[in-house]
């Protein structure tokens, strides 16, 4: 199986397996970064990590219009059918499920959730896709955990990174996180889309590169797409 994945700019993310659209984090009309509009996107799947206005995002316009079956924590699935999304799947930290791209697990993530409203969110949590014969773990908004030793176990082909710091991990932290999870790959996100969040994704590469020339670094800007 070949997995295509463009970066829609900060941490939104499209996954194309060539059967199954899975768009991740929808953060798109308020995307200083976006160079698109939700409404040429037709995902089969959303899943959402948490509920922050930058990770939700356009979730409920691209659903109600798709039809795409939304994959969330139980309190954010609760939240998108009180705002008129039926087609939910909820899960929790800790859980997996096989859809029909594959199985999705959700691990934890060290952050916080709260929805744009204000209603509580739940905990926030990382991913990781099980695709035919490729690993992918998504670790969504999070600091650095001692825990990421053991997904690395899962023998990871991918690994998504934040590195802006400030709210999540920054580059010495995700470097760190690098060693712990040992992918082949990673690609770093959620970084440059505000002042705050302000690093250079090309020092984290020769970073990466300098202590783990094994692992490969893909700097995938807003629009690029990356090809496994």
């Amino acid at each position: 199986m070949e997995l295509n994945i463009i970066s829609l700019g900060h941490s939104a993310l499209l996954f194309d397996t060539g059967k199954y659209k899975i768009l991740i984090d929808p953060f798109i009309n308020e995307n200083p970064k976006s160079t698109i509009k939700p409404d040429v996107l037709n995902p089969d799947y959303i899943v959402i990590t948490h509920g922050h206005g930058d990770h939700i995002g356009d979730t409920i316009e691209i659903a109600k219009r798709s039809g795409a079956k939304v994959v969330a924590n139980f309190e954010i699935s609760n939240w998108l059918n009180g705002n008129g999304v039926s087609n939910t799947h909820p899960m929790n930290i800790g859980g997996s499920f096989e859809f029909p791209f594959g199985k999705l697990k959700q691990t934890i993530a060290h952050h916080s959730s709260i929805l744009p409203d204000g209603s509580y969110g739940g905990n926030p949590s990382g991913l990781i896709f099980y695709f035919e014969n490729f690993k992918v773990y998504f670790a969504g908004d999070t600091g650095l955990f001692l825990d990421m030793k053991l997904i690395g176990e899962e023998e990871l082909d991918l690994a998504i990174l934040p590195i802006g710091d400030n709210f999540t991990m920054g580059p010495s932290d995700a470097l760190k996180a690098v060693g712990f999870l040992n992918p082949k790959k990673i690609i770093p996100v959620h970084y440059g889309t505000f002042d705050a969040i302000g690093q250079d994704p090309e020092k984290f590469k020769d970073m990466v590169g300098a202590k783990y020339p094994d692992v490969e670094t893909v700097v995938l800007r807003a629009g690029a797409k990356y090809c496994s």
